[in-house]
């Protein structure tokens, strides 16, 4: 099947890492990136911001310069479908103008566009959902509001891991120091998400925490976790490593997000970590507590239970390896969710 893909697949690892899993399913994938094409706006400190915080109407002219082009070059040999990631680019009059191609549209978001997190930044893909076949969404809310705002069809999918990307190395022993830890929590500093508050709570318990990701120096609290910083974000190997190295790897949850679980959630035991995770009526989908996995409803919990494991190996490591089988059977691999999404369109 020839898919148009079109999504930010310049900055976007997990853009990218679908990219390839359709790609490895045996599809042709092209790709047409509207995030690079109108990166100079996008990218610029004051349009930036403001094409965000109005929901990218004031580009939606050039957007719609950008289908018209895209057209001419598909018009003549059409894909099979069209699968757009994210979409928060695309407004009605773009939507439009790509079911010109009569072919099937998918839209495909990992984000919680009908939540309140980020103000307008999803208006012009709001209106255009109804011009959709099929929406992909990853919360329960998601689907009754979707279909409230006048979605043909709405599938909820789990958050994946990526089956090459996330692989663990075969031999932990060859994993380096400088990703090996006790605790290690990778992810973003977020304002109002109180996640360094979190994680000085647990370095007040005696836990020693490795800690990598963006922004952190933004945090009231930096100068409480500047020592266990290690570095800015990780991609590729070095991500992986750093959950398969750690004995036990912590996952948060983005309340202004809604979530329930996270793609740490699926990357974690996969990778050949152990997650440590806030229980939720979705973890405890995913994973037998205590045994496939750790949860907890406070700080203070989390931190019992990591100072518990630090001294329990042998209950770590069962709970290790019955983490990375149970992740496998869920099927929950971006190859496994690309497979579910197609069968969604074509039963």
């Amino acid at each position: 099947m020839k898919i148009l893909y079109i999504g930010n697949n310049a900055l976007s690892s997990t853009s990218q890492h679908r990219v390839s899993a359709l790609s490895r399913l045996g599809h042709e994938v092209l790709v047409s990136d509207p995030y690079a094409a109108y990166a100079g706006q996008l990218n610029n400190r004051l349009l930036g911001v403001i094409h965000y915080r109005s929901g990218y109407r004031l580009l939606q002219p050039s957007i719609s310069n950008w289908i018209n082009a895209l057209l001419q070059l598909h018009t003549i040999n059409p894909p099979d479908m069209v699968w757009i990631n994210g979409g928060e680019l695309l407004g009605y009059s773009a939507i439009t103008k790509l079911r010109q191609l009569n072919r099937p549209l998918i839209l495909y978001i990992n984000d919680d566009p009908t939540g309140v997190r980020d103000g307008r930044r999803f208006d012009s893909l709001l209106k255009a959902i109804p011009c959709y076949d099929l929406s992909v969404v990853r919360r329960q809310q998601n689907v009754s509001e979707f279909i409230q705002l006048g979605a043909r069809k709405v599938l909820q999918v789990w958050m994946s891991y990526d089956e090459i990307i996330h692989q663990p190395i075969q031999d932990p022993t060859l994993i380096p120091l400088q990703f090996q830890s006790d605790v290690a929590f990778v992810g973003t500093w977020m304002r109002h998400e109180n996640r360094d508050q979190f994680l000085v709570h647990l370095l007040e318990r005696g836990l020693n925490i490795a800690i990598w990701g963006d922004r952190w120096q933004k945090s009231p609290l930096w100068e409480k976790l500047k020592n266990h910083w290690r570095g800015h974000s990780l991609s590729g190997q070095d991500y992986t490593m750093a959950l398969q190295g750690a004995k036990i790897s912590i996952g948060l949850l983005s309340k202004g997000n809604r979530d329930l679980h996270t793609r740490r959630s699926m990357e974690i035991p996969y990778a050949g970590g152990l997650l440590c995770a806030e229980r939720t009526t979705e973890h405890l989908q995913l994973y037998q507590e205590d045994k496939e996995a750790v949860f907890w409803d406070n700080a203070d919990e989390c931190a019992d239970k990591c100072l518990d494991l630090l001294t329990h190996p042998d209950k770590r490591e069962s709970i290790r390896v019955a983490g990375m089988k149970r992740v496998l059977e869920n099927k929950v691999g971006n190859e496994d969710i690309c497979r579910q999404i197609i069968s969604a369109l074509y039963p």
